[in-house]
């Protein structure tokens, strides 16, 4: 039920564009350790159809992105991403950085650079496996370069979202927000002070 003191901190178009991500990221990292990890490919089979799943999974990771483009909201909020301030800088460096002191906007510097990384590693994903898949059209050393930055990167984005989902379980109004849209004003004001004035 909504309280009168609830804040709109996502549209239904920034969560559809979170939520389908996190559905296709997911689907890449389970069928990525079906195929890398000996016991689980064993366990699964099918290895043909873990593939294509993993590969459509992965040339569908960007769409969200480029669908959520069309809401200005989304827009707004990559513009609020794509922005570091010296707040910032000092919320990375303080210990008391959940007390409402430092003037936080929408987003704080640990969101900040999960997403850009986040972001990169989608491209850079991306990129790599199509060449690892229609690789008969490349150098082998490319193949082979390919390759290697994809699966370090793999590991990279799965410790990332293994914090992730870590940092979300501790907190649950940030959950409510991606649920619903809308968050409590007083968690607001606490954690991100300059966005809840």
């Amino acid at each position: 039920m909504r309280r009168p003191a609830d804040l709109l901190r996502f549209t239904r178009a920034e969560r559809w564009v979170h939520r389908s991500t996190a559905v296709l990221m997911g689907a890449c990292l389970l069928t990525a350790a079906i195929l890398y990890i000996g016991p689980l490919s064993v366990l699964v089979g099918r290895r043909g159809i873990v593939v294509w799943v993993h590969v459509l999974a992965g040339l569908g990771l960007p769409v969200p992105m480029l669908v959520g483009w069309a809401s200005r909201a989304f827009r707004d909020d990559l513009r609020e991403l794509n922005r570091f301030r010296p707040e910032d800088w000092e919320w990375l460096t303080s210990r008391d950085r959940r007390t409402g002191r430092i003037r936080i906007g929408k987003f704080n510097a640990g969101q900040k650079l999960y997403a850009a990384f986040t972001a990169g590693a989608i491209l850079v994903q991306f990129g790599t496996g199509v060449v690892m898949r229609y690789g008969q059209h490349w150098p082998l050393s490319l193949r082979i370069g390919a390759t290697f930055v994809h699966d370090w990167l793999a590991a990279a984005v799965a410790v990332a979202v293994i914090g992730h989902l870590h940092l979300a379980l501790r907190d649950r109004d940030a959950r409510l927000g991606m649920r619903t849209g809308r968050v409590p004003a007083d968690w607001a004001r606490r954690e991100h002070p300059g966005w809840a004035d």
